[in-house]
């Protein structure tokens, strides 16, 4: 079982992060944040998929200003994100953020960090302190000849030893780099100086699989590590599949899990029905079921009876016949292939509302 390492709670909103929370799910918006229908419209496909914070990039007035409205349409915390104009951190604040992802580094001088740390302390906004591998300060780069795992644990540090020295102590930290394995040692490093709640991802880390599998692979040693209180999977595309990315590295640790998970064959010559196409459909069907149970398709006599039995309904497919299980006992054998799908799919719908009581 997964030992998570004991951090600080921190209040996003209504949501909590570290001490005993479970290990919270976000992404970001790639829609233009002033554009409030579009970036609304967003954040609720977001939701619907079990996004529980949302970053929104605030780079000019306008931007900052649109949270107001933005967070009167949605139900999950909004966390702004600034870069360079401190003054952009002021105006979110007053328009109702509910948490600030920084730099500290590239807000400019002390005075004016002071200024964002006194807002957020009188009104309980934490702050994160993000560095990034691009984002890390000049001097630190030179004294560690390029953004390593140390000079991003410097850095973020630094940064935090600033907040505490105003007095600001609700706090969370990520250290990112596109490497997956620099931003496992600085997390391992970082873990091991404070007591902070962190958030974890790969940065950049890139376009369909490729990023996908660089996310689950560097995320997953992290979190197996007891390493992680919040996480965004970040892929170049649609952060709706962040989020279901991210929904499944958790569930694949046995950390958290969201919805039906649909175990399937690989497919071989033996497969005697279409397997590929029958999961496609089914995933389709469940596509917004909220609960938790294991369904399987199956397509061969080797494994195909084993493992819809072990799931907790199944379909196993053989010659001229599909047989369904529920519980690992056979409830139905479909001789008409051509049904197959149609009576699985009444078996599965019996089967949430009789487990679920939902119809």
């Amino acid at each position: 079982m997964i030992k998570r390492k004991r951090t600080k709670e921190v209040k996003i909103g209504k949501v909590g992060v570290g001490g005993d929370n479970p290990v919270r799910v976000q992404s970001m918006t790639n829609t233009p944040t002033a554009d409030v229908k579009a970036t609304v419209d967003q954040i609720k496909r977001l939701e619907e998929v079990g996004c529980e914070i949302i970053r929104v990039a605030v780079y000019d007035k306008e931007s900052a200003l649109a949270i107001e409205k933005i967070k009167k349409e949605i139900e999950i915390p909004v966390v702004a994100d600034i870069h360079f104009d401190y003054k952009l951190a002021l105006i979110s604040m007053d328009s109702g953020v509910d948490g600030l992802r920084i730099n500290p580094g590239n807000i400019g001088s002390e005075k004016k960090i002071e200024k964002v740390v006194e807002k957020a302390k009188k009104l309980s906004i934490p702050i994160r302190i993000g560095v990034n591998s691009g984002s890390v300060e000049k001097e630190i780069l030179k004294k560690h000849q390029g953004p390593t795992p140390e000079a991003l644990v410097e850095s973020a540090v630094k940064n935090v030893k600033i907040l505490e020295k105003f007095g600001f102590f609700d706090i969370k930290i990520s250290i990112k780099s596109s490497s997956a394995v620099d931003t496992i040692k600085a997390y391992r490093l970082l873990s091991e100086k404070v007591d902070y709640p962190l958030h974890i991802g790969i940065t950049e880390a890139g376009f369909g699989y490729r990023g996908i599998v660089k996310s689950s692979v560097g995320l997953g040693v992290l979190l197996f590590l007891g390493i992680g209180d919040t996480l965004r999977v970040s892929l170049t595309g649609d952060p709706v599949e962040e989020v279901l990315v991210a929904w499944e590295i958790l569930r694949a640790l046995g950390i958290r899990a969201r919805g039906p998970e649909i175990i399937s064959c690989p497919t071989c010559a033996r497969t005697e029905i279409d397997v590929i196409k029958i999961s496609k459909e089914i995933e389709e069907y469940l596509k917004g079921c909220e609960d938790v149970f294991t369904v399987a398709v199956m397509g061969c006599p080797v494994n195909g009876p084993g493992e819809a039995k072990e799931a907790d309904i199944g379909l196993a497919g053989g010659k001229n016949m599909g047989v369904i299980f529920k519980g690992g006992k056979v409830v139905k054998k479909v001789k008409d292939l051509s049904n197959l799908v149609e009576e699985f799919k009444k078996e599965l719908s019996s089967f949430v509302f009789e487990k679920f009581k939902k119809g």
